[in-house]
This record gives C-alpha cells, sequence and structure tokens, in this order.
C-alpha cells in the first residue's frame, strides 16, 4: 500500500519542527507522497521539497488557509500551488495580519483567569512570529503545568465558550479557494469531523465549497472515527468530490496522529491523486 500524507505543518507556522526534519521523519516513517500544508503560510516549502526529494519522496507543496463561513472557523488545504503565484501570496499575507493581534487579546483573556504571560509566552514559542496562534498557547499552558497535554489544553481553554478562545474574522471561502485555484492547485476541505455542526449545514458548507470551486474532502485524518470516515467518504461519492488523507501532524509530543500512520482510504472513493502522473490510482 502506498503510503501518503498529504497535511502536516512545520515550525514555519505552528509545528514544532523544521521542514527538513518533518521531510525525514516523514521519510522515516515510511511516506512515499508526503505535502507539507503549514496555516497560511509557504516559507518552508523549498526546504522541505529539497529535504523530501533527497529523501527519495514525491513532494506536494501546499498550504492550509483559515476561513470564517457563516460565523465558522474551517480550513481550506491547497494541494499542488505554486508558491509564487502572485494572487496566493497576496492573500495569505492578508489572513496572516490578523493573527497576532489575535494573539494579544487571547493573552488578555486568559490574564483574567490567573494565567499570566501566556503571550508573551506563545510568542516565544513560535519560530514564525508572524503564525502565533492556539497551538503555541496551548503548549504554553503545558510547559506551565495548568494541563498535562496540548488536547486538555485546547479542551479547557482555547475552544469556544473557553477562556482563552478569542474570535475571529478569517477569509472568505470562496476567496480561498480561488486562490488556490489561480496558483494551480485543488482546494480540500479538512478535517471536516472537528466541525461541531449539523447535517444540514454540513451539507451547506460542502455544496458552497463545491461550488466554489473545491475539489475533495479530507476523508482519512487525526480526529476521524472510523464513523466520521464512512461518513465522509459517503459525501464524496454523493457529491462527486476526490477524497485525501493527511495525518495533520505538528510535532511528536502533541498526541494527535503521527505521520505514516493512516489507514488507507475507503475503497469507494476516488483518491485526489488518482490523476497525479505517475500514482496510482488507489492507496
Amino acid at each position: 500500500m502506498l503510503k501518503i500524507d498529504l497535511h502536516c505543518h512545520s515550525n514555519c507556522s505552528d509545528g514544532a519542527l523544521a521542514p527538513a526534519e518533518v521531510a525525514a521523519r516523514a521519510a522515516s516513517r515510511g511516506c512515499e507522497v508526503w505535502a507539507l500544508t503549514d496555516h497560511d503560510e509557504l516559507q518552508g516549502l523549498a526546504e522541505a521539497r529539497a529535504a523530501a526529494e533527497g529523501a527519495g519522496m514525491r513532494f506536494v507543496p501546499g498550504v492550509e488557509v483559515s476561513v470564517t463561513w457563516d460565523r465558522l472557523t474551517v480550513h481550506i488545504v491547497g494541494l499542488n500551488v505554486d508558491p509564487t503565484n502572485a494572487s496566493l501570496q497576496a492573500g495569505l499575507a492578508q489572513v496572516r495580519s490578523g493573527r497576532v493581534r489575535r494573539a494579544e487579546a487571547m493573552g488578555l483573556d486568559l490574564e483574567r483567569v490567573g494565567i499570566k504571560g501566556a503571550f508573551d509566552g506563545a510568542l516565544a514559542l513560535a519560530d514564525n512570529k508572524e503564525m502565533v496562534g492556539r497551538t503555541h498557547f496551548a503548549r504554553f499552558l503545558v510547559e506551565q503545568g495548568h494541563v498535562k497535554d496540548v488536547k486538555t489544553a485546547f479542551k479547557k481553554y482555547l475552544v469556544k465558550g473557553k477562556p482563552g478562545y478569542v474570535s475571529h474574522q478569517w477569509a472568505e471561502l470562496v476567496d480561498v479557494v480561488a486562490w488556490i485555484r489561480a496558483a494551480g492547485g485543488q482546494a480540500v476541505l479538512a478535517h471536516p469531523g472537528r466541525y461541531e455542526i449539523g447535517k444540514a449545514r454540513m451539507l451547506a458548507l460542502i455544496t458552497q465549497f463545491k461550488e466554489a470551486g473545491g475539489e475533495a474532502i479530507e476523508v482519512v485524518t487525526s480526529n476521524h472515527t472510523a464513523e466520521h470516515v464512512s461518513q465522509f467518504a459517503r459525501l464524496c461519492v454523493e457529491h462527486q468530490l476526490l477524497a485525501s488523507c493527511g495525518s495533520d501532524f505538528h510535532s511528536p509530543a502533541d498526541g494527535w496522529c503521527d505521520l505514516g500512520t493512516l489507514p488507507a482510504l475507503p475503497a469507494n472513493v476516488t483518491p485526489i491523486w488518482h490523476d497525479w502522473p505517475g500514482l496510482p490510482l488507489a492507496s
């Protein structure tokens, strides 16, 4: 079975490892096709490509973009994007511009519940200061002993309704898909099982995503249960969308899903790589 991972992060956004280190880890764990998809950022792609190709992996340049849709934050992964495309670069710069302001507000919120120094602590953990975000706050909370691990930090402090959560207006869905397509890429609805919405809103999201030019749903990913995999495979078939897979790896210590550990896509879907030159139809 071909090992493919099309969603992971480096320290150019909120991952813990440098792009070359993520590539080396992916290769050591048997990945044959690998994408780096940092949040709203393209700067790690050149390093990642060189390391991946040096390790004998097929490299897929990617990005994960934050979107506000119907008052909900969703993520769109772009695969096979051209990182030199001016439209994509300008759009991502616009998205990044609001991250530090949001992080400052998160720090103030956490200070109100007795957690001091959160903004400075999170910023210190961000190799790319422009990309400081919730994962950096989560790591700060773990380091300071407020929670036992990153998962608990998110559940207790960093999701909607908790003291460290700050809402933010990200990019529009139609704009993000347009940027990805302008850069020659394919747009993927990332980890839809994480969005706590009912069937009607999920259907509306998928419909609008496809109408905007989106091409695939991430069916197999960390935090997707077997039920999620079945559900989103069915939606791929019903809406004539392709299927993607990715670990959403951030760090060996974060306790999510490691590189090279994904199960295969279900047999009833068409993989996003089905017409990529040199790759088989199925995983």
